[in-house]
């Protein structure tokens, strides 16, 4: 049994330093995540009033002209994808499938908050649990020096892990609340195509 326990307990004791890599790297990661987001955030805010003023007045007969009302230079991911459907209006299938990639791609950006928000608390329980063992040891055999060392590592990690964690947290929320957004813009946008078309189908009839 006690060979048993030696084995896990190597095992556990192996993982400490894979596990303070990751940390680092999922720290350093959330830190680049901030700063993107904050980037995205100013770039929204660029475009939310413009958007939300065209669109409030759009109609199937003047939906067409929403392209040339659109950010020359924006690099939102709405404002491309609701150029690229207005360029294939006549072609329902390819509006379905833009709609269709631009989920794809809003899931892929939200890829690394979903991430941080699940990995982040779990290596940060992992780098807290695994030097209790020997933290736990120094204290039976008296090397407080050894405890404290040990002690400080846990509670570092701890820390280290909530931040990246907190980070996708915030992140994924706000996130999925502008690409919800933007969703209900680019379906409504489809809508009045479609309306058009029919539209057009019927006078021709």
């Amino acid at each position: 049994m006690n060979y048993i326990s030696d084995i896990l307990y190597w095992i556990s004791t192996g993982l400490l330093v894979p596990v303070i890599v990751l940390l680092i790297i999922l720290f350093c990661r959330a830190i680049l995540l901030a700063g993107s987001f904050y980037g995205q955030y100013l770039s929204i805010r660029k475009t939310e009033a413009l958007l939300r003023n065209e669109l409030g007045k759009l109609t199937p007969d003047t939906v067409g002209e929403l392209s040339s009302k659109l950010p020359e230079k924006s690099r939102s991911l709405v404002i491309m994808y609701m150029r690229q459907i207005l360029d294939a209006r006549d072609t329902p299938a390819q509006v379905q499938r833009l709609l269709a990639n631009f989920e794809i791609a809003a899931d892929k950006d939200l890829a690394i908050s979903k991430t941080l928000t699940k990995l982040g608390p779990i290596l940060g329980l992992m780098g807290t649990l695994i030097p209790m063992g020997p933290a736990l040891a120094g204290l039976a055999s008296g090397d407080i020096a050894s405890m404290a060392y040990n002690m400080q590592i846990a509670f570092a990690t701890t820390v280290v892990g909530l931040v990246a964690g907190a980070v996708g947290f915030l992140t994924q929320q706000v996130k999925q609340r502008w690409y919800l957004q933007d969703m209900t813009n680019l379906e409504f946008i489809s809508e009045l195509l479609n309306e058009k078309r029919n539209n057009t189908k019927t006078i021709e009839k």
